[in-house]
């Protein structure tokens, strides 16, 4: 009787591949053949055991030279897919386009992938990187909310929504430098609801990760807020070509 079901439903509502658009007869709940899965690399090793950052060629992982220049206040980050290609346009399609239900197949790629890095961690709860006011509104979501509401069910850990805010307006990150990124969110963020972080481990959680200054700085606040931890993941990282 269930394949039954499933064979008429798959008539009336095709399962369609998330990005190439393609019949998939077992699309399970990613939606995404595997012609287009094996088209979205994670980062592989050997790469930066601070902030995750891949480096070319082969070799032995060691810290990278922003880490050393400038040690994070998280611990580690690590990152589900490389952000290019593919997981490129599913992020933009999701963030930009207001297709909220790809927040899905992103968030339980790296929930798979990531796993394992979250269990070394033992984060006692997750806080998603906060939205301004006015882009919240503007937008209408925060895509680190969205995606922290399925990895809270898949990690079992709970998401404190409302931990930490976005005290002040920044302008968009996408086309500026390194340095200006780190000053443009500098001062931005401030903890809402210090109990909930005081002497815990925190997981930070956001979609992308691209020089690192939001997280760096959410986590540089989040410490001085009393966490005693601080680790993050994100769907995708940014690298240089």
């Amino acid at each position: 009787m269930d394949g039954f079901l499933t064979a008429i439903l798959n008539v009336l509502f095709p399962p369609l591949c998330h990005i190439c658009r393609a019949f998939i007869p077992d699309a399970g709940p990613l939606h995404i053949c595997p012609e287009c899965r094996d088209r979205m690399p994670a980062p592989a090793h050997p790469l930066c055991p601070v902030c995750g950052i891949p480096f070319p060629g082969a070799g032995d992982d060691h810290v990278c030279g922003a880490c050393l220049q400038s040690k994070p206040d998280f611990g580690a980050a690590r990152s589900a897919l490389i952000y290019e290609g593919h997981c490129r346009e599913l992020v933009h399609a999701f963030k930009y386009r207001y297709k909220t239900h790809l927040r899905r197949p992103l968030a339980l790629l790296a929930a798979g992938s990531l796993r394992d890095f979250v269990a070394a961690c033992a984060p006692e709860l997750m806080v998603p990187v906060p939205l301004h006011i006015r882009r919240l509104r503007e937008r209408g979501f925060n895509q680190a909310v969205l995606l922290g509401e399925i990895w809270a069910r898949e990690w079992k850990l709970p998401l404190e929504r409302g931990a930490m805010r976005r005290i002040r307006w920044t302008e968009p990150q996408i086309n500026l430098t390194a340095a200006e990124r780190r000053d443009n969110v500098k001062g931005a963020f401030d903890v809402r609801d210090a109990d909930a972080v005081k002497g815990r481990r925190v997981l930070l959680v956001d979609d992308v990760y691209t020089t690192g200054s939001t997280v760096r700085e959410c986590a540089r606040v989040l410490k001085a807020a009393g966490a005693r931890e601080v680790s993050v993941v994100t769907v995708a990282r940014a690298v240089e070509s």
